[in-house]
């Protein structure tokens, strides 16, 4: 009896054994699938006047010097967007439908009702008032009949065939704070959350917050202590993602986005939490000039993103803005501090700013992943 059992025992522990090795080996053949999955992209935005002939030269060039997706921002024109995915797709490149989201400046629709843009903490409507520039005009999130509007542009782009992603920007709110670099521009200091740069007081905001929590915020003594308040805004982009999420996913195709750096900052900056969102892939803007960094803050921003999403099945390609590098050995330091964080690409902004030299090394560094 004993015999027997022991004889089991060995039985046993050799299959976990054999299973372990197996195990070991499935990483192993693996792993080079994992490497070669890391991407390159790009966004540009459209030119209408532009040739199909001229793109095809543009996106040949783009594809010889490692770029394998281009996120293209047609302001929402379905045949525009159609005849680039034609020409993108002769190279074998992949197309995510870049659009603006909450920001929309120059919406011929939603122009036609005031009513549907945010209102800053002292009462001004972007409509006729933006804060910064004067592209701001950010409708609100909250109020039904502007939400639709965004998500009918969401799906619009969503039933072109042959994209793999619609790929929203500014979804989020107006910069409470901008980036530290960029404040010298607008000759401004930004120690408090400043009420002409605090949105959305509008009166659906307002309605919606007070049946939830029982108080107006602009009857609070700090605003920027306001917990809830916070949070209702940051739900308002979430949920407002999130339905476009399961628009998109409707018609087969993905979500992505281009977000700030990291949850955490870009929760204090733009109410925006992008870790708690429905979404297949983020791209976040690690601009490290914009925020006066170097650029090893390109790995340390990737690596607090990727570890903020450890939980949930949402790839992160690390943005990063081009005019800064110096050089092509700066560029590609870039890359490796996104890859050696997590990153499973790096995307560029933009285009036309990838010089020969920025491509042969992007294609030189995409060879040796490989």
């Amino acid at each position: 009896m004993k015999t027997n059992f022991l004889f089991f025992i060995l039985i046993v522990l050799g299959l976990v054994s054999c299973n372990q090795m197996e195990r070991k080996q499935e990483t192993a053949d693996t792993k080079p699938s994992e490497e070669a999955s890391f991407n390159f992209g790009t966004w540009i935005t459209s030119n209408k006047d532009k040739s199909s002939e001229d793109y095809a030269a543009e996106f040949k060039r783009y594809k010889a010097g490692g770029i394998d997706e281009l996120l293209i921002n047609t302001a929402t024109d379905v045949k525009e967007l159609e005849r680039l995915v034609a020409i993108a797709a002769k190279e074998d490149l992949k197309v995510h439908a870049w659009m603006w989201a909450v920001n929309r400046p120059g919406d011929t629709i939603a122009q036609k009702h005031p009513e549907w843009y945010m209102v800053s903490r002292d009462g001004k409507s972007c409509y006729d008032t933006q804060p910064y520039v004067n592209y701001y005009q950010w409708l609100c999130p909250t109020r039904e009949a502007s939400r639709n509007h965004i998500l009918s542009l969401v799906e619009r782009m969503a039933k072109v065939d042959g994209i793999e992603s619609v790929h929203l920007d500014y979804i989020r709110f107006p910069d409470i704070f901008l980036p530290i670099g960029l404040l010298p521009k607008y000759n401004l200091t930004q120690d408090t959350e400043m009420a002409e740069y605090d949105f959305c007081y509008c009166e659906a905001c307002i309605s919606a917050f007070e049946k939830i929590h029982h108080k107006n915020p602009l009857e609070s003594n700090n605003t920027a202590i306001d917990m809830e308040w916070k949070n209702f805004r940051l739900n308002a982009i979430r949920n407002l993602v999130n339905d476009a999420y399961e628009i998109v996913h409707k018609h087969n195709k993905k979500l992505t986005a281009a977000v700030f750096p990291y949850p955490e900052m870009a929760d204090h900056m733009v109410r925006q939490r992008w870790d708690k969102w429905n979404i297949d892939a983020v791209y976040p803007m690690i601009y490290h000039g914009f925020y006066n960094e170097e650029i090893d803050w390109i790995g340390y921003a990737t690596k607090q993103g990727v570890t903020d999403l450890e939980s949930k099945n949402v790839l992160l390609n690390t943005g990063v803005f081009v005019p800064p590098f110096t050089s092509a050995e700066e560029l590609k330091e870039a890359i490796h501090y996104a890859k050696d964080n997590g990153a499973k690409g790096v995307t560029f902004f933009d285009g036309p700013q990838l010089t020969d030299a920025y491509l042969q090394t992007i294609k030189e560094i995409k060879g040796s992943f490989n």
